[in-house]
């Protein structure tokens, strides 16, 4: 008996190394493109109004199609002022912006986004980050995730 279950184990065995590891595992996944995606900008605040200006980057290795970056206040904005046309107003609070096509090793077109901000804040924290990247991975989101503190003081904050 012992020998018999030994053979049906080896035989078992035997097929699977025959077919391969992508036969046993089923279909390989194809590679996630891996970019860099970096936000590099600055804020400032004044009377209550809020200007965020900031150029998108890809330090690659892969291109990226397109991204959408999302711009939140933690203050409602009141109204917007020149909207950019690649940019859209998702609620009270947010604007999502495309930032196109970005190469690798490339940088993208200044973005320019001027708010006025509900009531009288004597600051306002401004977070920066991706929401989409065309399906590809960003595993260094230190440089495209930023959350600037500025103050209703005119001084501009670099990120």
């Amino acid at each position: 008996m012992v020998g018999r279950g030994l053979g049906a184990f080896g035989l078992s065995a035997a097929a699977v190394l025959a077919a391969g590891p992508a036969a046993a595992d089923g279909p390989r996944p194809r590679p996630v493109p891996e970019v860099d995606l970096a936000y590099h900008g600055q804020v400032a605040m004044s009377g209550g109004r809020v200007e965020t200006w900031l150029v998108p980057q890809n330090h690659g290795p892969s291109p990226v199609a397109g991204a959408t970056l999302r711009l939140r206040w933690s203050v409602p904005v009141k109204a917007m002022r020149g909207l950019p046309p690649m940019c859209v107003r998702a609620d009270t609070q947010t604007v999502l912006c495309g930032t196109g096509a970005l190469p690798a090793d490339s940088r993208g077109r200044r973005i320019r986004v001027s708010a006025r901000l509900a009531g009288a804040p004597s600051e306002v924290t401004v977070r920066i980050d991706t929401l989409w990247s065309a399906g590809t991975a960003d595993h260094n989101p230190q440089n495209s995730t930023h959350k600037v503190l500025a103050l209703d003081t005119g001084d501009v904050y670099y990120f």
